[in-house]
């Protein structure tokens, strides 16, 4: 990473954390997994916050959580956990920076109420101020946790190898020295970690369970439902988990007086579930999608998107969606439709 693109990794993470006084609730990565870029240079200014939260009730200031640790060890997976969660995530803030992100996350009225920061050794040269950031946060009575994922040495070589990257830090070297470098610089932060995981042995579902355990609460992660109408002669969505088929009951194209209607009507609606079939189809399918629900959060799935499909994605496709989806809300599963065909004859 060039000095140039270093600092305009700082200017946005500066615009994010304007973001937060105005409530926005995005995630921006300033940087993607740790096995998959180099790593950034160790000289440059150090940023100041210049804010201070005077005024600002205790109770509004947020929860932090900082998720660091070894390379390869699964932060941008701990990471993505805590943003299912629903909490607000930035991944490779400078530690200098911490600060500014939660004295303005307390300014936004209470819509960031939690924001866990991914550091790590790509911005080393900040690396040094983190003890600095925390101490501050302390100072100012800020909740904060911190994570840190660790691994074997033999898993993290594997997951390198297996991603044809190098290691961050090992230079000129082998991945095991880079590895070796990384641990000495984190031996005193992993010291100070709350909560140590281990993922040499775990795979990603097993990492997220253990972020679900931890971060969770009483409350079970939500699963979150796209219900998608569609055509088949228009192709198959690409973003399907579950794909079920229409065209086992009669097509309402072939009755003229419902043909000009798509499946929002009501006439075409009661058409398609007086059908011989429709409204079993409606509650097996609807026990089964109950049953894969629970599946999906114990391995850490919390979006699925259900394709229900017909020839053209107008008629039965539309009402046989509309009714699944009211089933899912009944249940408690926050469920968005969408027909994506619906309008194209």
């Amino acid at each position: 990473m060039t000095e140039r693109e270093e600092q305009q990794a700082e200017q946005e993470a500066v615009r994010q954390a304007e973001g937060l006084a105005q409530g926005q609730e995005t995630h921006k990565e300033t940087g993607e997994d740790h096995a998959e870029q180099t790593a950034g240079k160790e000289d440059g200014a150090q940023v100041g916050t210049g804010i201070e939260t005077a005024g600002v009730p205790e109770a509004a200031i947020p929860e932090l959580v900082i998720i660091s640790g070894m390379s390869g060890a699964g932060r941008s997976t701990a990471a993505k956990c805590l943003e299912d969660l629903g909490w607000f995530v930035v991944d490779n803030l400078p530690p200098a920076l911490i600060p500014t992100m939660v004295e303005l996350g307390a300014r936004s009225q209470g819509n960031v109420a939690r924001i866990a920061v991914v550091v790590d050794v790509r911005g080393r040269r900040f690396f040094d101020n983190l003890r600095e950031s925390l101490a501050d946060l302390e100072a100012k009575h800020v909740t904060r946790r911190i994570v840190f994922l660790e691994s074997s040495d033999d898993a993290l070589v594997r997951r390198f190898e297996s991603v044809r990257r190098p290691h961050p830090l090992q230079g000129d070297g082998r991945i095991v020295d880079g590895i070796a470098a990384e641990r000495e610089l984190l031996r005193e932060l992993r010291g100070d970690a709350d909560l140590v995981i281990d993922t040499s042995s775990l795979n990603v579902h097993e990492l997220r369970a253990k972020m679900d355990a931890q971060f969770a609460g009483e409350e079970e992660p939500e699963l979150r439902a796209t219900v998608m109408s569609f055509g088949f002669k228009y192709g198959l969505p690409v973003d399907a988990d579950l794909v079920v088929d229409m065209r086992f009951l009669p097509n309402p194209h072939w009755v003229p007086e419902l043909r000009q209607y798509t499946g929002l009507n009501e006439e075409v609606a009661a058409y398609v579930f007086n059908q011989p079939g429709a409204k079993e189809f409606l509650d097996r399918y609807a026990e089964l999608l109950h049953l894969i629900q629970a599946g999906y959060r114990r391995e850490g799935k919390r979006y699925v998107t259900i394709a229900v499909g017909c020839t053209g994605g107008k008629h039965r496709s539309v009402a046989m969606s509309e009714k699944l989806a009211a089933r899912l809300v009944s249940e408690g599963v926050e469920t968005v439709v969408v027909h994506r065909d619906m309008g194209r004859e």
